[in-house]
């Protein structure tokens, strides 16, 4: 019999995480307590916010369903190690849709995980190879969660960088946010050494580590980390303009394409327009819009025009 308390709730809540109803009885005899015991840490699950459902008859059962809020989860050994890994997986990579949030859970479990389970993590990561696509480096998790965790602990952060050339520098920074591209990971942060706001490729970033300092976040110039990006970004490379139409709505369009490359603008009911820029090649855009999958045209410039006929015609002949 479980005497404490907060251990048989943690216990309880486990079992109710297994997607399926729990009769009344079979918790009880799980927990070495009486019925009536069990009802009363139902009720006590609920005061925390957990969602638990009863169901009427002879031998009531209970399950969690979805509630309002997200409350904690109690993972146990096996899915902490599965959740961490996939994590880092996609986090290693700047694969569209693993964003910032992404990153900040992986923190976070990462930061409770006992040292056994770390060393189950490393030791299957290490042990498998992932298949990715496009040409976006590869960076170690370990490095992002650091990031990470001193953006929303509010901590200075001292890291190596190597600038494009090659060169090797120290730097002291305020790390403001963590932007993905789609296919590369970035920091955007306050340089205290140069005394101005920086962009940092993160697969340059090395050794890093929270000094402990905390700062109060000064005033992004442009207010959004990603435009901050998109500008910084445009200023060190040639850049050309583009114009596409979207046979789609600019709310189903916007999430499909990255930030940073335009914000779709309402044509009418069923269409939009994304006006934008990139240094990118316009094989690699071409690829992008074709991965909105929806259905669009062209308007400028006369190189992205060629490229897409081209490109169409290509996939034309492979299909007869």
């Amino acid at each position: 019999m479980t005497t404490d308390t907060p251990a048989r709730l943690l216990q309880l809540l486990s079992l109710l995480q297994t997607p399926r109803e729990w009769p009344g009885a079979e918790l009880a005899e799980r927990l070495g307590v009486s019925r009536r015991t069990v009802r009363r840490d139902i009720d006590r699950l609920r005061e925390l916010g957990y969602p638990v459902q009863a169901t009427m008859g002879a031998d009531g059962g209970y399950r969690l369903v979805a509630g309002k809020a997200m409350p904690p989860l109690v993972l146990d050994d096996e899915e902490a190690v599965a959740i961490a890994v996939g994590l880092r997986a996609g986090a290693g990579h700047a694969v569209a849709g693993v964003d910032e949030a992404s990153v900040r859970a992986l923190a976070k479990l990462e930061q409770v995980l006992p040292s056994r389970l770390r060393h189950r993590v490393s030791t299957l990561q290490a042990a498998t190879t992932p298949l990715t696509t496009g040409d976006g480096a590869s960076i170690a998790p370990e490095t992002l969660t650091v990031l990470a965790s001193a953006v929303a602990g509010r901590e200075r952060l001292r890291f190596a960088y190597r600038a494009g050339d090659g060169s090797q520098s120290r730097r002291l920074t305020e790390p403001y946010r963590l932007v993905s591209t789609g296919r590369r990971w970035y920091l955007v942060a306050y340089d205290l050494d140069r005394d101005d706001w920086r962009t940092f490729r993160v697969d340059r970033v090395g050794e890093p580590f929270s000094t402990g300092t905390r700062f109060a976040p000064r005033e992004l110039p442009t207010g959004d980390a990603a435009e901050y990006l998109r500008r910084s970004i445009s200023r060190r490379q040639e850049t050309y303009g583009f114009v596409v139409g979207f046979a789609a709505p600019a709310d189903v369009v916007a999430p499909r394409l990255p930030a940073w490359l335009g914000t779709p603008e309402p044509a009418d009911g069923q269409s939009c327009v994304v006006r934008g820029s990139t240094g990118d090649p316009v094989e690699w855009l071409t690829l992008r819009l074709a991965l909105v999958g929806h259905e669009f045209t062209v308007r400028e410039p006369p190189e992205l025009i060629a490229c897409v006929r081209e490109l169409a015609a290509r996939l034309t002949r492979a299909t007869s």
